[in-house]
């Protein structure tokens, strides 16, 4: 007994009103997944790239789509609603494949082009290591690579002088070449690059002595490179055709610079913020006062107030880091006020310690002690 055919939406995986750019797309996945180029004796992948190939033929077709939609699979039977049947055996697959995949099913249109066309320059990459201060102000380097220029002998040909390039007799020139293979749907069209002349569409019969037939030569060159204000670690300045020479006439790449910021023994960056710590003593942070606090544009003096605790963090505003994008506008500095506790102390700074501890009632003896000084305040009274 014959297998029952699945319903051709179902096939697809698109409802019944699917338009015609859902249903190639829809085909598109799934002939891409079952072709039998990409599932080589795989009876299961051919079957379902028949299946959805049936589907598509009919749903695309205005006429087929309006027979199936009335009557099913019954439409294409013989006799069946008066259509006299419908042989996709012998139905030309050619407009459909040539129209999702170009050049590999005979009959398809034509997308090969000129191959070996003006092309652009591969991007050159390379790094420099710059400060912190740097990084937050900007700043100029030189950077002293080695670049491919033309040769000068042979002016860019390969040639040897005297010399020059043939036109490829297997591409004619195109830099490419059409592989034809039999497949289950008819003759296979694949474009590949020509093994000759390996994409350039002409032969160097003899090459040039000094570039040996690539056209280039390394040069030692020095660039200058601008490093924006704000730049953080890690991004890049693009610097426009100074990367590798083109093909064909085109246009060099460009020469992407990554910066490497190195750490600073003060300071830590967050996107546009500065972060960092500031000592102060324990007679600043109980008295309170003026202390004079490290920033990336140098000190600035900061009013402490009294009883300020250890680890208090303020806000030094504008302070930070330039934004890339307008370097009038900068982030902030925040600083964590760490107090320093004296660690060697003569007799008579001790007394005093202990003179202060018994004047200001601070001794505390226990957790709940903390406590309670810390809701009424250490300096609040009683």
């Amino acid at each position: 007994m014959a297998e029952a055919k699945r319903d051709y939406y179902e096939v697809l995986g698109v409802p019944k009103n699917a338009d015609d750019a859902a249903l190639k797309k829809a085909y598109r996945v799934l002939a891409k997944k079952y072709h039998p180029d990409m599932n080589p004796n795989n009876p299961e992948a051919e079957k379902k790239f028949k299946e959805a190939s049936e589907a598509y033929a009919v749903l695309s077709d205005p006429d087929k789509r309006r027979q199936y939609d009335q009557f099913g699979h019954a439409a294409f039977e013989n006799g069946a609603g008066g259509f006299g049947g419908f042989d996709f055996n012998s139905m030309d697959f050619s407009d459909i494949f040539g129209d999702l995949f170009g050049d590999f099913f005979g009959g398809g249109r034509s997308r090969r082009g000129n191959y070996n066309g003006p092309t652009k320059g591969a991007n050159v990459r390379t790094s420099v290591r710059i400060s912190f201060k740097d990084a937050v102000f900007g700043c100029d380097k030189e950077l002293d690579l080695n670049l491919k220029e033309t040769c000068k002998t042979c002016g860019g040909s390969g040639a040897k002088p005297g010399t020059a390039p043939e036109t490829c007799t297997k591409c004619g020139g195109k830099g490419q070449v059409v592989m034809t293979s039999q497949t289950l749907f008819g003759m296979m069209q694949n474009v590949q690059t020509c093994p000759d002349c390996h994409g350039i569409g002409k032969i160097i019969r003899d090459k040039c002595p000094d570039c040996h037939g690539n056209g280039y030569i390394p040069e030692r060159k020095k660039i200058q490179v601008s490093i924006p204000a704000g730049i953080d670690n890690g991004q890049s300045v693009r610097i426009r055709e100074k990367g590798e020479p083109g093909l064909n006439g085109g246009p060099r790449g460009d020469l992407l610079v990554e910066v490497v910021v190195q750490r600073h023994e003060i300071f830590e960056r967050q996107d546009t913020n500065i972060f960092s710590v500031a000592p102060i003593s324990f007679a600043q942070a109980t008295l309170g006062g003026e202390v004079l606090i490290e920033t990336i544009d140098g000190k600035v003096a900061y009013d402490v107030k009294p009883g300020t605790q250890t680890g208090t963090r303020v806000r030094l505003k504008g302070k930070g880091v330039p934004s890339l994008r307008n370097k009038q506008v900068r982030g902030d500095q925040y600083v964590t006020l760490e107090v320093q506790v004296p660690n060697k102390l003569n007799s008579e700074a001790k007394e005093l310690l202990r003179r202060f501890d018994e004047l200001t009632g601070n001794t505390l003896h226990s957790t709940d002690d903390y406590r309670d000084k810390k809701k009424r305040g250490f300096f609040g009274k009683s």
